[in-house]
């Protein structure tokens, strides 16, 4: 117990260092960002974007391919809202859904040091740890509704625009329109996890600078810069130590036969560097001079 501690525990006994800054708190203390609002209607806004483009593009084939016959998941956009939102999260996954994490675990910390405000929290008091974690889960929590948003409003505006029914797959044949929803919401979930590299990275770079700018794009570039290495082919089966290898892994969840292989090797990769990331904040956080 730290004598800061010990001193409240005397002076005031019914101090509890557990009942600091609920996560209700941080959570409204975040809601009422300007950055979260604007993430929240650049999400929203994605899908009726993509709509308008279709509509201007003439997409609506169904599915004819490209000049080679073959046919993706962009092909079969229009054919239902389930595919709509397939295809919503087959376009940003690899990089739009990457800044809310990054700007929601990036910006926590680093933005409480730069307004100086961390010594204040910090003397409420606010053990560290617990200062630590209310950030994290809250900005995970956001990540996760970001995750969320987009699916849901994809496949409702692609359900208004193109109709419910089956998923068709690129692959030939299609998901009853019963199973559409469970497997995008596996996909979704896949998403997350494979995206909590890019969070314990983001985060330990929030602990280490109060410049917010500098973490959020620190933790984009260097996932950038993971998605680049996985394109070189020469590092052969060395790429497979890479998060970015298994990104794309949860097309398996869009078969006729649901395939785990791929999405439980990304999601071993993405945990175990997620954990070392997170490690690293707390515990760098723990020695760090607040008040320099």
């Amino acid at each position: 117990m730290s004598a800061v501690t010990q001193t409240l525990t005397e002076v005031a006994p019914g101090y509890r260092a557990g009942r600091t800054l609920p996560l209700r708190v941080e959570a409204l203390r975040q809601w009422r960002r300007r950055r979260t609002l604007v993430m929240a209607g650049v999400l929203a806004a994605l899908p009726f974007v993509m709509i308008i483009a279709f509509a201007v593009g003439g997409g609506r084939d169904g599915g004819r391919g490209g000049g080679d016959g073959r046919i993706t998941l962009i092909d079969t956009a229009t054919a239902s809202g389930a595919n709509f939102a397939a295809t919503c999260l087959f376009v940003s996954a690899g990089f739009l859904l990457v800044v809310p994490v990054a700007l929601f675990c990036g910006d926590t910390v680093a933005s409480e040091a730069s307004w100086s405000s961390l010594r204040y929290l910090l003397a409420s008091p606010v053990p560290r740890a617990r200062l630590l974690w209310s950030k994290l889960v809250v900005a995970l929590g956001f990540s996760l509704a970001a995750m969320v948003l987009l699916p849901v409003v994809a496949l409702a505006a692609g359900t208004a625009a193109y109709g419910w029914g089956p998923l068709k797959l690129p692959t030939g044949g299609s998901l009853p329109a019963a199973d559409t929803v469970p497997r995008l919401a596996l996909v979704v979930a896949f998403v997350f996890v494979s995206q909590l590299v890019t969070a314990g990275l983001a985060f330990w770079l929030s602990t280490r600078t109060d410049a917010p700018l500098g973490a959020v794009g620190g933790a984009v570039g260097l996932t950038i810069v993971g998605n680049v290495l996985d394109a070189v082919t020469a590092l052969g089966s060395w790429r497979e130590f890479l998060p970015a290898h298994w990104q794309f892994a949860w097309a398996d969840a869009l078969q006729p036969q649901l395939e785990w292989g791929g999405m439980v090797k990304g999601t071993a990769v993405s945990v175990a560097y997620a954990l070392v990331l997170f490690a690293l904040a707390f515990r760098g956080f723990a020695r760090k001079d607040i008040v320099s």
